[in-house]
């Protein structure tokens, strides 16, 4: 029955999330805000709702790793399984844009997760520069695209909702979602801690290979068809700065306003898996200037060595 819950958890969640960026991006977009701006603020944080949800959710019920593991894992997941299958499907050639400013935020974003980390907690003001430098990062992309003219993936996104709903439908969108997501994060932090309880395993380790894996889930198929259609550079863009959002954005909120134990197993373990594929992805894009199959096949095994590990470090 736990196991069921956790499927209707991650299903509420998916949905719950999609609700809420429709309903919030059309109420936006009849504000006359900007299709950039909607997609570079609204978008992204609705397209992170679920993480945030669960992030919060489980820090404030008393299971922080629940919290930290499932971005922990989402990262790792992002760029080991979900790269690696959208490169199975079609080789991505990498751009400048790639090269030059998502990957060094991300990796920015990685370094200093690993030193706020490693006294044990994210205190609200090492939180606090995590929103600071994400808010100055999104300033900068949106003043740049509309000075150099450059049509952002977000931006295609919004374009592609539908803005002729009368307000109230908007308005019902947008409270679906929010409730969806409210139940969705309890339904699956409570799975969580249940199966833990009766395998025998940690709430860390549940939280790093499935709950990482079911809030990947959106990035998987969105890279999956990006790839399928040869839109690649959406793809690893999408993948990366997803990366850096949930660093900055989920646990920067959250230790704002909680702060974020981090357990001793995820300071001696996961986060040297992170910091590893998330560096490894540099010679990955700089050689051979693409990421073909052969390169997508290392990844899943980087991925299935990184769940490996995890489940064997539990027994």
């Amino acid at each position: 029955m736990e196991y069921l819950w956790l499927i209707l958890g991650l299903v509420a969640l998916v949905l719950g999330g999609e609700f809420l960026v429709k309903g919030a991006v059309s109420i936006a977009l009849k504000a006359k805000i900007s299709p950039l701006v909607v997609g570079m603020t609204v978008v992204s944080f609705g397209t992170s709702a679920p993480e945030l949800l669960v992030s919060l959710s489980a820090v404030f019920d008393g299971y922080p790793d629940v919290s930290v593991g499932a971005v922990v894992g989402s990262n790792i997941s992002n760029i080991g399984l979900v790269l690696g299958i959208t490169v199975l499907i079609f080789p991505i050639v990498v751009n400048r844009d790639s090269l030059r400013i998502d990957w060094p935020l991300m990796i920015l974003a990685t370094f200093m997760f690993y030193f706020f980390a490693m006294n044990g907690e994210i205190s609200w003001w090492e939180g606090s520069i995590f929103m600071v430098i994400l808010s100055l990062f999104t300033f900068w992309l949106i003043r740049r695209s509309r000075r150099e003219g450059i049509q952002l993936a977000a931006e295609s996104e919004v374009e592609e909702i539908n803005v002729g709903n009368p307000v109230y439908k908007d308005v019902f969108f947008l409270a679906i979602g929010m409730l969806a997501l409210y139940f969705g994060a309890e339904w699956l932090i409570d799975s969580v801690v249940s199966i833990a309880s009766s395998q025998g395993v940690s709430e860390k380790l549940i939280s790093v290979t499935i709950v990482a894996f079911g809030t990947s889930l959106p990035e998987l198929v969105t890279s999956a068809m990006a790839a399928v259609r040869k839109e690649t550079d959406i793809s690893i863009g999408n993948l990366i700065g997803s990366n850096i959002f949930n660093i900055f954005a989920i646990l920067g909120i959250t230790s704002i306003l909680h702060p974020l134990k981090i357990s001793q197993s995820i300071n001696q373990f996961d986060m040297y898996f992170l910091l590893a594929i998330s560096i490894l992805l540099l010679p990955l894009m700089l050689f051979g200037k693409k990421i073909g199959r052969l390169k997508g096949v290392f990844l899943i095994l980087f991925y299935a060595g990184y769940v490996y590990f995890s489940i064997m470090a539990e027994k």
